[in-house]
């Protein structure tokens, strides 16, 4: 095959962040926003249309080395906004890992797709968990370290010590609107942040145990498509994560604004800007809230299918 259109959705995780870095169980879940690649083979590297130096790209870099650095043209379109926190990094490495297998004529595995996603991920950044391309992957819903029955399990990475284990979740379409600040935050240093506030005090152990138990409740609340639980559960998991110091006054302000419209809010991923997740009956008055205070709002739906090759031509 020489060319091939690839799609891959965006993400949030909606219950379990920061705790999850310590053997909790988190939830995150595939998005309508995607991120579309179409891939040929070609004499040399291109990206969107000029030649390209791909030491410049990591992601593309390391799944490329995995393939024999066999030249391809790439044409990208993400309606996953890039910093937002919404794994565009992750569903960028996706749709590439599915696009060179299709090209290559091996089976779409996802599970291989995953993990090969996640090294490309963990190459360019230098840490990670394989929740983001994991999600992207496979699409609707995964849990992380959470107890499951085995008919729900998919698969498990490992890397260097870590060993991490994904499970399907069948997620309703429910809608959400995402708010986001517009800040750029480092994982690593709020990572940093809630591991020293742990070590040192008892209260920050209790909060992680209580998100992970929270969270447990919260997949309960999506097989039941409870949005008036999974609201009150997020609402509760985002005070939590102030208490852990990873949230900030502009996050704050956006989930404070979206609630009265709102079964719940909360800010998802590291924290520290980025962005906030509202579950909504109402996205018009949530966007007008997030927007009036200062956020970019856009409305997302759950329950989306994870990567797809959508066009193949020889």
């Amino acid at each position: 095959m020489n060319e091939v259109s690839v799609s891959a959705p965006g993400k949030f995780v909606i219950l379990g962040e920061h705790a999850v870095v310590y053997g909790k169980p988190a939830i995150a879940l595939a998005i309508d926003r995607r991120f579309n690649m179409k891939v040929k083979k070609d004499a040399v590297f291109k990206i969107n249309n000029d030649t390209a130096d791909i030491k410049t790209v990591p992601h593309i870099r390391y799944i490329s080395g995995k393939n024999g650095m066999l030249p391809v043209s790439v044409q990208m379109d993400s309606k996953i906004p890039t910093g937002s926190g919404l794994g565009s990094s992750a569903a960028l490495s996706v749709a590439f890992s599915a696009a060179m297998r299709s090209i290559t004529d091996r089976p779409l595995n996802e599970a291989e797709i995953a993990e090969e996603a996640f090294e490309a991920e963990y190459f360019a950044q230098g840490r990670g968990s394989p929740m983001d391309t994991s999600t992207s992957t496979h699409g609707y819903g995964i849990a992380l370290n959470a107890q499951k029955n085995e008919e729900d399990r998919l698969w498990n990475i490992t890397k260097n010590e870590h060993v991490w284990n994904i499970s399907h979740i069948d997620v309703p379409e429910m809608t959400f609107v995402i708010g986001y600040t517009g800040i750029r935050a480092s994982t690593g240093p709020l990572v940093e942040k809630v591991r020293k506030y742990k070590d040192r005090n008892r209260f920050a152990a209790d909060i992680v145990d209580e998100i992970g138990q929270i969270t447990l409740e919260g997949m309960n609340a999506i097989r039941k498509n409870d949005v008036a639980a999974l609201g009150e559960l997020m609402t509760k998991d985002h005070k939590l994560l102030s208490i852990l110091g990873v949230s900030s006054k502009e996050l704050n302000k956006l989930v404070n604004a979206s609630l009265p419209y709102a079964y719940g809010a909360k800010l998802t991923g590291a924290g520290g800007g980025g962005s906030m997740v509202v579950l909504t009956d109402d996205p018009d008055k949530a966007c007008s809230a997030i927007s009036s205070h200062g956020g970019v709002p856009f409305v997302v739906k759950t329950g989306v299918e994870g990567v797809k090759v959508i066009e193949e031509s020889e």
